[in-house]
């Protein structure tokens, strides 16, 4: 349900708030991610690929947890992978029309929704000369990561109406469902997709090519 590059997605109902994504939805993170991922696997002898693949919209303790590496802490190795990550910002960039839309939108109205960690999310968020929002969920106030729709679930709640009022941007499989599990209108941001991407709603390139409204 991808739409042309040219194309403008015109959303008919009105929503009382906005819900982002931030890693490949807000600001394109690729390289830092990738560099970040393939010196962990390296250095534990797993493929990158997979890695890769399963870290895309996950926290960081999620994927680690998933490739169970024999005689090491989950926990630890994730505290070592986001130190990583925080040290690294270098080519981080916004979305197209990120930064514009999040200047038409009142303070109260929108929030970010990311497995990221907190120190990390402001550290990338403001790498990419985006505002850190007022409302922030990150991996540190949810006891299930995406796909799982606490997070969303949350930040509706934080934002004083309920998920099904909300319009989520997302850009990973894991983060599509949990913003539909939750009950919103979710869109696909394809910006930061390096290849085809076939989400399971409806997408569009950046924020240049998508209109709605607040109720």
């Amino acid at each position: 349900m991808s739409s042309a590059a040219t194309d403008i997605l015109q959303l008919d109902r009105p929503f009382q708030a906005v819900l982002f994504d931030m890693d490949g939805t807000l600001l394109d993170s690729r390289a830092v991610v990738e560099r970040v991922w393939r010196d962990w696997a390296a250095s534990h002898g797993r493929d990158f690929a997979p890695v890769m693949a399963e870290s895309h919209g996950r926290r960081t303790i999620d994927t680690v947890r998933a490739f169970a590496i024999a005689g090491a802490d989950a926990e630890v190795e994730a505290k070592k992978v986001e130190a990583m990550e925080i040290a690294d910002v270098e080519g981080i960039v916004a979305i197209a029309g990120a930064a514009e839309l999040i200047a038409r939108l009142p303070s109260h109205r929108w929030a970010v929704v990311t497995s990221a960690g907190r120190e990390l999310a402001v550290r990338r968020l403001t790498a990419a000369g985006l505002p850190i929002p007022k409302n922030m969920i990150t991996a540190e106030d949810v006891s299930q990561g995406k796909p799982e729709p606490e997070g969303y679930l949350k930040a509706a709640r934080l934002l004083g109406t309920t998920a099904d009022q909300c319009l989520v941007f997302e850009d990973a499989q894991a983060g599509i469902e949990a913003g539909r599990r939750a009950g919103s209108t979710v869109i696909a941001i394809t910006a930061a997709r390096p290849h085809s991407f076939e989400a399971a709603c409806p997408s569009v390139l950046d924020y240049e090519h998508v209109r709605f409204e607040l109720a």
